[in-house]
Protein backbone atom coordinates (compact mmCIF):
# COMPACT_ATOMS: atom_id res chain seq x y z
CA UNK A 1 0.00 0.00 0.00
CA UNK A 2 0.99 3.62 -0.48
CA UNK A 3 1.61 5.66 2.66
CA UNK A 4 3.08 9.05 3.58
CA UNK A 5 6.00 9.27 5.98
CA UNK A 6 8.88 11.48 7.17
CA UNK A 7 12.20 10.03 6.00
CA UNK A 8 15.58 11.09 7.37
CA UNK A 9 17.78 11.58 4.32
CA UNK A 10 21.01 12.79 5.92
CA UNK A 11 21.83 13.19 9.62
CA UNK A 12 23.84 16.11 10.92
CA UNK A 13 22.50 18.85 8.68
CA UNK A 14 22.78 22.29 10.23
CA UNK A 15 19.96 24.26 11.75
CA UNK A 16 17.38 25.60 11.35
CA UNK A 17 15.85 22.34 10.28
CA UNK A 18 12.84 24.07 8.72
CA UNK A 19 15.36 25.35 6.16
CA UNK A 20 17.86 22.48 5.77
CA UNK A 21 15.04 19.88 5.86
CA UNK A 22 16.81 16.69 7.01
CA UNK A 23 13.39 14.99 7.01
CA UNK A 24 11.48 14.63 3.76
CA UNK A 25 7.75 13.93 3.83
CA UNK A 26 7.21 11.59 0.90
CA UNK A 27 5.07 8.81 -0.47
CA UNK A 28 6.39 5.32 0.26
CA UNK A 29 5.41 1.73 -0.38
CA UNK A 30 4.54 -0.40 2.65
CA UNK A 31 4.42 -4.17 2.30
CA UNK A 32 1.61 -6.08 4.02
CA UNK A 33 2.28 -7.55 7.46
CA UNK A 34 4.09 -10.87 7.50
CA UNK A 35 3.72 -13.67 10.03
CA UNK A 36 3.65 -12.25 13.55
CA UNK A 37 3.28 -8.66 12.31
CA UNK A 38 0.57 -6.00 12.48
CA UNK A 39 -0.47 -3.14 10.19
CA UNK A 40 -1.35 -0.05 12.24
CA UNK A 41 -2.87 3.25 11.18
CA UNK A 42 -1.01 5.89 13.20
CA UNK A 43 -3.21 8.30 15.16
CA UNK A 44 -0.58 10.25 17.12
CA UNK A 45 3.22 10.14 17.40
CA UNK A 46 5.34 11.95 19.97
CA UNK A 47 8.49 13.87 19.01
CA UNK A 48 11.23 12.72 21.39
CA UNK A 49 14.89 13.61 21.94
CA UNK A 50 15.74 10.11 20.72
CA UNK A 51 14.39 11.20 17.32
CA UNK A 52 16.33 14.48 17.49
CA UNK A 53 19.56 12.67 18.40
CA UNK A 54 19.28 10.70 15.14
CA UNK A 55 18.53 13.85 13.14
CA UNK A 56 21.49 15.79 14.57
CA UNK A 57 23.85 12.81 14.22
CA UNK A 58 24.54 12.17 17.91
CA UNK A 59 23.03 8.67 17.62
CA UNK A 60 24.32 7.28 14.31
CA UNK A 61 21.72 5.29 12.38
CA UNK A 62 21.71 4.01 8.80
CA UNK A 63 19.70 6.04 6.29
CA UNK A 64 17.31 6.57 4.62
CA UNK A 65 15.18 5.84 7.68
CA UNK A 66 11.55 6.64 8.48
CA UNK A 67 11.72 8.11 11.99
CA UNK A 68 9.31 8.10 14.93
CA UNK A 69 9.18 5.61 17.79
CA UNK A 70 6.52 6.81 20.29
CA UNK A 71 2.98 6.39 18.99
CA UNK A 72 -0.52 5.01 19.18
CA UNK A 73 -2.83 3.85 16.44
CA UNK A 74 -5.47 1.38 15.38
CA UNK A 75 -4.99 -2.11 13.99
CA UNK A 76 -5.88 -2.37 10.30
CA UNK A 77 -4.71 -5.90 9.52
CA UNK A 78 -2.53 -8.65 10.96
CA UNK A 79 -0.36 -11.37 9.50
CA UNK A 80 -0.42 -15.07 10.21
CA UNK A 81 0.04 -16.11 13.84
CA UNK A 82 -1.62 -12.92 15.14
CA UNK A 83 -5.14 -13.81 16.28
CA UNK A 84 -5.57 -11.59 19.37
CA UNK A 85 -5.83 -8.14 17.73
CA UNK A 86 -9.01 -7.36 15.83
CA UNK A 87 -9.12 -4.55 13.26
CA UNK A 88 -9.98 -1.25 14.94
CA UNK A 89 -8.26 -2.08 18.23
CA UNK A 90 -6.24 0.82 19.63
CA UNK A 91 -2.64 -0.09 20.42
CA UNK A 92 0.39 1.57 22.01
CA UNK A 93 3.55 1.13 19.96
CA UNK A 94 6.71 0.22 21.88
CA UNK A 95 10.18 0.96 20.52
CA UNK A 96 11.84 -2.29 21.61
CA UNK A 97 10.29 -5.47 20.19
CA UNK A 98 10.54 -8.58 22.33
CA UNK A 99 11.31 -12.04 21.01
CA UNK A 100 10.14 -13.61 24.28
CA UNK A 101 12.90 -16.20 24.52
CA UNK A 102 16.32 -14.55 24.92
CA UNK A 103 18.16 -13.83 28.17
CA UNK A 104 17.01 -10.22 28.01
CA UNK A 105 13.35 -11.17 27.69
CA UNK A 106 13.76 -13.59 30.60
CA UNK A 107 15.22 -10.82 32.81
CA UNK A 108 11.86 -9.22 33.58
CA UNK A 109 12.76 -5.98 31.81
CA UNK A 110 16.18 -5.51 33.40
CA UNK A 111 18.04 -6.29 30.16
CA UNK A 112 16.79 -5.35 26.65
CA UNK A 113 15.75 -8.06 24.21
CA UNK A 114 18.87 -9.15 22.32
CA UNK A 115 17.32 -9.84 18.87
CA UNK A 116 15.13 -6.75 19.24
CA UNK A 117 18.15 -4.56 19.98
CA UNK A 118 20.05 -5.99 17.02
CA UNK A 119 17.13 -5.37 14.66
CA UNK A 120 16.75 -1.81 15.95
CA UNK A 121 20.43 -1.08 15.34
CA UNK A 122 20.18 -2.44 11.78
CA UNK A 123 16.97 -0.58 10.97
CA UNK A 124 15.02 -3.77 10.31
CA UNK A 125 12.08 -5.49 11.94
CA UNK A 126 12.79 -8.31 14.36
CA UNK A 127 11.37 -10.76 11.81
CA UNK A 128 14.09 -9.72 9.36
CA UNK A 129 14.32 -7.17 6.56
CA UNK A 130 12.26 -4.06 5.90
CA UNK A 131 8.66 -3.49 4.86
CA UNK A 132 9.24 0.05 3.58
CA UNK A 133 10.53 1.13 0.18
CA UNK A 134 10.70 4.18 -2.06
CA UNK A 135 10.95 3.86 -5.83
CA UNK A 136 12.03 0.25 -5.37
CA UNK A 137 14.79 1.01 -2.82
CA UNK A 138 14.54 -0.05 0.86
CA UNK A 139 13.78 2.52 3.55
CA UNK A 140 14.83 1.50 7.05
CA UNK A 141 12.69 1.28 10.17
CA UNK A 142 13.34 3.39 13.28
CA UNK A 143 13.35 1.26 16.43
CA UNK A 144 10.92 -1.19 14.90
CA UNK A 145 8.16 1.44 14.71
CA UNK A 146 8.67 4.29 12.15
CA UNK A 147 5.66 6.20 13.41
CA UNK A 148 6.06 9.55 11.61
CA UNK A 149 3.76 8.16 8.95
CA UNK A 150 0.15 7.43 8.16
CA UNK A 151 0.69 3.68 8.65
CA UNK A 152 3.31 1.28 10.00
CA UNK A 153 3.95 -2.46 9.92
CA UNK A 154 5.41 -3.62 13.22
CA UNK A 155 6.07 -6.84 15.06
CA UNK A 156 3.31 -8.10 17.36
CA UNK A 157 5.83 -7.73 20.19
CA UNK A 158 5.96 -3.97 19.49
CA UNK A 159 2.33 -3.27 20.40
CA UNK A 160 0.24 -3.32 23.57
CA UNK A 161 -3.56 -3.05 23.20
CA UNK A 162 -5.52 -0.48 25.22
CA UNK A 163 -9.22 0.27 25.45
CA UNK A 164 -10.93 3.02 23.50
CA UNK A 165 -11.40 5.20 26.57
CA UNK A 166 -7.64 5.92 26.47
CA UNK A 167 -7.25 8.80 23.97
CA UNK A 168 -4.62 8.44 21.29
CA UNK A 169 -2.72 11.45 22.68
CA UNK A 170 -2.42 9.69 26.05
CA UNK A 171 -1.75 6.23 24.63
CA UNK A 172 1.11 7.49 22.44
CA UNK A 173 3.00 8.95 25.40
CA UNK A 174 2.73 5.70 27.35
CA UNK A 175 4.99 3.95 24.82
CA UNK A 176 8.16 5.94 25.47
CA UNK A 177 7.95 8.91 27.85
CA UNK A 178 5.97 7.14 30.56
CA UNK A 179 7.53 3.70 30.14
CA UNK A 180 11.04 5.17 30.22
CA UNK A 181 10.66 7.91 32.84
CA UNK A 182 8.14 6.11 35.02
CA UNK A 183 10.02 2.83 34.81
CA UNK A 184 13.22 4.56 35.93
CA UNK A 185 11.36 5.44 39.11
CA UNK A 186 9.34 2.32 39.93
CA UNK A 187 11.35 -0.43 38.22
CA UNK A 188 15.04 0.45 38.04
CA UNK A 189 14.87 2.86 40.99
CA UNK A 190 12.64 0.60 43.11
CA UNK A 191 11.01 3.67 44.64
CA UNK A 192 9.08 3.16 47.85
CA UNK A 193 6.33 5.44 49.16
CA UNK A 194 7.99 8.12 51.30
CA UNK A 195 11.27 8.16 49.36
CA UNK A 196 12.85 11.49 48.48
CA UNK A 197 13.14 11.73 44.68
CA UNK A 198 14.87 14.17 42.33
CA UNK A 199 14.58 14.28 38.55
CA UNK A 200 17.30 15.99 36.50
CA UNK A 201 16.10 17.06 33.06
CA UNK A 202 12.47 17.94 32.41
CA UNK A 203 11.74 16.87 28.89
CA UNK A 204 8.96 14.39 28.21
CA UNK A 205 10.77 11.51 29.91
CA UNK A 206 11.83 13.55 32.93
CA UNK A 207 8.38 15.03 33.46
CA UNK A 208 6.87 11.56 33.13
CA UNK A 209 9.25 10.50 35.91
CA UNK A 210 7.91 13.41 37.98
CA UNK A 211 4.32 12.29 37.34
CA UNK A 212 5.01 8.70 38.33
CA UNK A 213 7.06 9.62 41.42
CA UNK A 214 4.24 11.87 42.61
CA UNK A 215 1.69 9.11 41.98
CA UNK A 216 3.86 6.60 43.85
CA UNK A 217 4.05 8.74 47.01
CA UNK A 218 7.38 10.59 47.01
CA UNK A 219 7.74 12.59 50.22
CA UNK A 220 10.00 15.15 48.54
CA UNK A 221 10.09 15.57 44.78
CA UNK A 222 12.68 17.95 43.34
CA UNK A 223 12.58 18.85 39.64
CA UNK A 224 15.82 20.21 38.12
CA UNK A 225 16.13 21.99 34.77
CA UNK A 226 17.57 25.28 33.46
CA UNK A 227 14.32 26.17 31.63
CA UNK A 228 11.83 28.09 33.76
CA UNK A 229 8.61 27.01 32.05
CA UNK A 230 9.59 23.35 32.43
CA UNK A 231 10.21 23.84 36.14
CA UNK A 232 6.82 25.53 36.44
CA UNK A 233 5.14 22.61 34.65
CA UNK A 234 6.88 20.14 36.96
CA UNK A 235 5.41 21.94 39.98
CA UNK A 236 1.95 21.67 38.44
CA UNK A 237 2.51 17.95 37.85
CA UNK A 238 3.38 17.18 41.47
CA UNK A 239 6.96 18.28 42.17
CA UNK A 240 7.35 19.81 45.64
CA UNK A 241 10.36 21.91 44.61
CA UNK A 242 11.91 23.13 41.37
CA UNK A 243 15.54 24.17 40.99
CA UNK A 244 18.00 25.32 38.37
CA UNK A 245 21.10 23.13 38.01
CA UNK A 246 23.14 25.70 40.00
CA UNK A 247 20.59 25.71 42.81
CA UNK A 248 20.59 21.91 42.90
CA UNK A 249 24.39 21.82 43.06
CA UNK A 250 24.37 24.24 45.99
CA UNK A 251 21.70 22.18 47.79
CA UNK A 252 23.89 19.08 47.93
CA UNK A 253 22.41 15.64 48.58
CA UNK A 254 18.82 16.05 47.49
CA UNK A 255 17.28 12.60 47.37
CA UNK A 256 17.33 8.86 47.96
CA UNK A 257 16.55 8.31 44.28
CA UNK A 258 17.82 10.62 41.53
CA UNK A 259 16.79 10.09 37.91
CA UNK A 260 18.97 11.54 35.13
CA UNK A 261 16.80 12.05 32.04
CA UNK A 262 19.08 14.34 30.05
CA UNK A 263 21.55 12.50 27.82
CA UNK A 264 24.15 14.99 29.11
CA UNK A 265 27.31 13.85 30.88
CA UNK A 266 27.57 16.94 33.14
CA UNK A 267 23.92 16.44 34.15
CA UNK A 268 24.60 12.78 34.90
CA UNK A 269 27.51 13.80 37.11
CA UNK A 270 25.24 16.34 38.82
CA UNK A 271 22.66 13.60 39.43
CA UNK A 272 25.39 11.50 41.09
CA UNK A 273 26.35 14.41 43.31
CA UNK A 274 22.71 14.92 44.33
CA UNK A 275 22.25 11.31 45.50
CA UNK A 276 22.23 10.74 49.26
CA UNK A 277 24.25 7.99 50.99
CA UNK A 278 22.54 4.66 50.45
CA UNK A 279 20.71 6.09 47.45
CA UNK A 280 20.28 5.15 43.82
CA UNK A 281 21.15 7.14 40.71
CA UNK A 282 19.22 5.92 37.66
CA UNK A 283 20.19 7.16 34.21
CA UNK A 284 18.02 6.83 31.13
CA UNK A 285 19.70 9.46 28.94
CA UNK A 286 21.57 8.58 25.75
CA UNK A 287 24.64 10.83 25.34
CA UNK A 288 26.94 10.42 22.32
CA UNK A 289 28.88 7.15 22.61
CA UNK A 290 32.26 8.87 22.95
CA UNK A 291 31.29 10.93 26.02
CA UNK A 292 32.64 9.63 29.34
CA UNK A 293 31.70 10.54 32.91
CA UNK A 294 33.78 10.78 36.08
CA UNK A 295 32.71 8.51 38.93
CA UNK A 296 34.46 8.01 42.25
CA UNK A 297 34.39 4.29 43.12
CA UNK A 298 35.43 5.23 46.67
CA UNK A 299 32.31 7.38 47.10
CA UNK A 300 30.10 4.57 45.84
CA UNK A 301 31.64 2.12 48.30
CA UNK A 302 31.92 4.44 51.31
CA UNK A 303 28.36 5.72 50.91
CA UNK A 304 26.78 2.45 49.71
CA UNK A 305 25.35 4.15 46.62
CA UNK A 306 24.21 2.49 43.39
CA UNK A 307 24.35 3.66 39.78
CA UNK A 308 21.79 1.98 37.55
CA UNK A 309 21.29 2.15 33.80
CA UNK A 310 17.74 1.70 32.57
CA UNK A 311 16.55 1.15 29.00
CA UNK A 312 12.81 1.47 28.30
CA UNK A 313 12.38 1.97 32.02
CA UNK A 314 13.46 -1.62 32.71
CA UNK A 315 9.85 -2.41 31.91
CA UNK A 316 7.73 -5.25 30.65
CA UNK A 317 5.37 -3.19 28.48
CA UNK A 318 2.54 -5.72 28.48
CA UNK A 319 2.47 -5.42 32.28
CA UNK A 320 3.46 -1.80 32.85
CA UNK A 321 1.28 -0.05 30.27
CA UNK A 322 -1.99 -1.48 31.71
CA UNK A 323 -0.77 -0.38 35.17
CA UNK A 324 -0.20 3.19 33.96
CA UNK A 325 -3.60 3.15 32.23
CA UNK A 326 -5.21 2.26 35.56
CA UNK A 327 -3.35 5.13 37.25
CA UNK A 328 -4.49 7.49 34.48
CA UNK A 329 -8.13 6.37 34.88
CA UNK A 330 -7.87 6.96 38.62
CA UNK A 331 -6.68 10.53 38.03
CA UNK A 332 -3.25 9.83 39.51
CA UNK A 333 -1.33 10.15 36.23
CA UNK A 334 -2.48 13.11 34.08
CA UNK A 335 -0.30 12.18 31.12
CA UNK A 336 -2.19 14.50 28.77
CA UNK A 337 -0.46 17.50 30.40
CA UNK A 338 2.85 16.42 28.85
CA UNK A 339 1.60 17.18 25.32
CA UNK A 340 2.40 20.80 24.48
CA UNK A 341 1.15 20.98 20.87
CA UNK A 342 -0.23 19.00 17.94
CA UNK A 343 1.31 19.33 14.48
CA UNK A 344 0.79 18.01 10.97
CA UNK A 345 3.29 15.57 9.47
CA UNK A 346 4.52 18.30 7.13
CA UNK A 347 5.69 20.31 10.15
CA UNK A 348 8.12 17.65 11.36
CA UNK A 349 11.28 19.69 10.68
CA UNK A 350 9.88 22.65 12.61
CA UNK A 351 9.06 20.26 15.45
CA UNK A 352 12.72 19.22 15.59
CA UNK A 353 13.73 22.88 15.83
CA UNK A 354 11.32 23.48 18.71
CA UNK A 355 12.66 20.44 20.54
CA UNK A 356 16.29 21.46 20.01
CA UNK A 357 15.51 24.96 21.30
CA UNK A 358 14.05 23.55 24.53
CA UNK A 359 10.66 25.09 23.75
CA UNK A 360 8.63 21.88 23.73
CA UNK A 361 8.02 19.00 26.12
CA UNK A 362 6.09 16.60 23.90
CA UNK A 363 4.82 17.64 20.50
CA UNK A 364 2.37 15.22 18.91
CA UNK A 365 2.41 14.59 15.18
CA UNK A 366 -1.08 13.88 13.83
CA UNK A 367 -0.46 12.22 10.43
CA UNK A 368 -4.03 12.84 9.23
CA UNK A 369 -4.01 16.53 10.21
CA UNK A 370 -4.18 18.69 7.06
Amino acid sequence: MRITGAVLEEPGRGRPYWSTRPLTVAELDLAPPGPGEVLVEIEAAGVCHSDLSVVDGQRPRPVPMLLGHEAAGRVVDAGDDVDDLAPGRRVVLVFLPACGGCAGCRSGGRIPCEPGSAANAAGTLIGGGTRLSRRGHPVLHHLGVSAFATHAVVDRGSVVPVDDDVPAAVAALLGCAVLTGGGAVVNAGAMRSGDRVAVVGLGGVGLAAVLVAAAAGASRLVAVDPVEHKRELALRLGATEAMTPDQAAAAGRLADLVVDATGSVPAFEAALAATAPGGRTVTVGLPPPDRLARISPLALVAEARSVIGSYLGSSVPSHDIPMYVDWWRDGRLPVEHLATSELALGEINQAMDALADGQAVRQLIRPRMP
